[in-house]
């Protein structure tokens, strides 16, 4: 990989996926609500999607919250109970578990959507398309593992989240210093920017959605008046 091509995907492309990421989100919640949302296709088979929507949604969701404290997690905070290897030999054991799990309950998800021909008449191709990114991501993810084991002194993840901590701030980024790691990390971190990019564009916006059901349990209690108030009402003049 040329140095300039390094420079633009690693030092520039975040910030275009992140701008597009957030902006593209709040325009399309703005102006096609209705397209908010991931169309269920449950009502025409639901011996698959039970076990695979339930697998892949435990897995990408452990996966997910993983990667957001282990590279946005400052070294300082956990650097007095937690040395740097012992977080990633926990991060190897989590993350292999749940990426297998994940990549279990999405295989299945795409055999259905592939070779159930009902499912594949009302599917939309951007449903399929959207799923084999995610798998492909996945099991890119999962072959950073024995290299994650090669090295873990943790020099790499802490690499790994300086870089995402700068990006996330705003910060200036030394692309180079991720020049050293193997490809299948470099992959990774593009393909994943990359998901970012498509997210407004895909079902996967009802991911918002989610996080904002959470309000739900802090919103105040619905109050209910009924008209049954046991108030005698009065007699209009003239009535029986």
């Amino acid at each position: 990989m040329s140095p300039g091509l390094h420079g633009f995907l690693f030092g520039v492309y975040p910030y275009i996926c992140l701008t597009v990421f957030l902006l593209g989100s709040l325009i399309r919640f703005d102006r096609d609500q209705y397209t908010w949302k991931s169309d269920s296709s449950q009502l025409l088979r639901t011996g698959l999607l039970r076990w695979g929507s339930n697998l892949f949604h435990v897995g990408i969701l452990f996966l997910f919250f993983g990667h957001l404290v282990g590279l946005l997690t400052p070294h300082a905070v956990y650097g007095f109970f937690m040395d740097a290897a012992t977080k990633q030999r926990m991060a190897i054991y989590a993350g292999g578990i749940a990426g297998i799990i994940c990549f279990i309950g999405l295989s299945m998800l795409i055999y259905r959507r592939v070779f159930d021909p009902r499912i594949r008449y009302t599917s939309h191709k951007t449903d399929l398309a959207i799923l084999l990114i995610l798998w492909t991501q996945l099991v890119v993810g999962l072959i950073t593992l024995p290299y994650s084991w090669g090295h873990a002194d943790g020099s790499v993840m802490l690499i790994l989240a300086e870089w995402a901590q700068r990006i996330l701030t705003l910060r200036e980024v030394d692309s180079a210093a991720l020049a050293v790691l193997p490809w299948p990390y470099l992959f990774h971190i593009v393909f994943g920017m990359t998901i970012f990019l498509l997210f407004p564009f895909s079902r996967l916006v009802h991911v918002w959605s989610g996080f904002g059901s959470v309000a739900y349990i802090f919103r105040p209690y619905q109050v209910v008046r009924s008209r049954r108030l046991g108030v005698a009402r009065a007699k209009s003049p003239g009535a029986p």
